[in-house]
């Protein structure tokens, strides 16, 4: 293994300079990075420089139009040159030590390609993630979200995935499980692609682990709900129509490309359960949603067939 073998993707908007935080909490670890890479998808420039100033080394990519998460994360990652990839919200900071403590994590067995840390939010007392699941309801938990930290997930050990906000991968991972020339599914803007890429490398036979010794922060929604949202439960009540539509639409894209037959014929009842209460709040309080959600109704079908051309693989 290299010195340095870690490479952090940081995509960014540039909103409320999140990103000076996040850059300034990579500068101090113990471990520090071998290279940290901003996605800037923002139009302020003055934040090449902000970024410059708050990690000197750094190397930033400025895309022609705003590529979203998942896809600056692909950006990020094909040139990126470490073993294990650090997938960073820019409204995330990492403790001094996440990083050489995260990095334990992968050694725990040789099929772990992802690791979490116990993400808090920025009150240091409530739980963010301390790991991704998949529900019945075939939609993504994170595990003591909202919740106070009283100590219950000292713990380390399996999970299912990780949760996008801070998510360590081990590089021969994504690149094994990558479609195409993209490790992130690129019609994920964000939401459910963190879900997609677990569930993904869970059908290739990866795994991933939690270390709760490896302590980070994240303002949950910071980049994309307005300021009376940012932390609160119920996610989709603070996003806007376009937005909500994505929610929707990407957990069908995601059920379409991952789930087995028999997993969903099992999981039939709450996965319809779940439906009919989605579309009878969106009917009644966001009927907007549903002209967005249609108007584009390919992408889906276009799921499938992604489906169909991976068939067969796997370890």
């Amino acid at each position: 293994m290299r010195n340095n073998p870690v490479s952090v993707i940081v995509p960014t908007c540039g909103r409320d300079a999140y990103f000076v935080s996040c850059l300034e909490s990579l500068r101090r670890q113990t471990c520090p990075p071998g290279e940290v890479i901003l996605v800037n998808n923002s139009l302020d420039e003055s934040l090449e420089q902000k970024a410059r100033e708050a990690y000197p080394s750094i190397k930033i990519m400025t895309p022609d139009r705003n590529l979203y998460y998942g896809e600056s994360l692909n950006r990020g990652i094909a040139i990126s040159t470490g073993d294990f990839v650090l997938c960073l919200n820019d409204d995330a900071t990492l403790d001094k030590d996440f990083i050489s403590e995260a990095l334990k994590g992968f050694h725990a067995d040789e099929t772990v390609g992802m690791v979490s840390g116990k993400i808090l939010r920025p009150d240091r007392k409530t739980v963010d993630t301390t790991g991704l699941f998949l529900t019945v309801w075939r939609t993504a938990r994170e595990r003591g979200y909202g919740r106070p930290d009283r100590g219950q997930f000292e713990r380390e050990g399996f999970v299912f995935g990780v949760g996008g906000a801070v998510a360590f991968y081990r590089k021969k991972m994504l690149d094994e499980i990558k479609e195409g020339v993209s490790f992130f599914d690129p019609f994920f803007r964000m939401f459910y692609e963190d879900l997609d890429l677990s569930w993904r490398a869970h059908n290739h036979g990866w795994k991933a682990y939690y270390v709760p010794t490896a302590i980070a922060c994240h303002v949950r929604g910071g980049s994309v709900r307005n300021g009376s949202g940012q932390g609160r439960a119920l996610a989709r009540r603070y996003l806007n129509d376009e937005f909500h539509s994505d929610l929707i639409k990407n957990r069908y894209r995601a059920i379409s490309k991952n789930e087995t037959f028999g997993a969903f014929c099992l999981h039939l009842i709450p996965i319809v359960f779940y439906d009919l209460c989605t579309w009878l709040y969106v009917l009644f309080f966001r009927p907007k949603v549903i002209k967005i959600f249609f108007s584009n109704p390919k992408e889906l079908f276009e799921a499938n067939e992604k489906r169909s051309d991976q068939s067969g693989c796997g370890t």
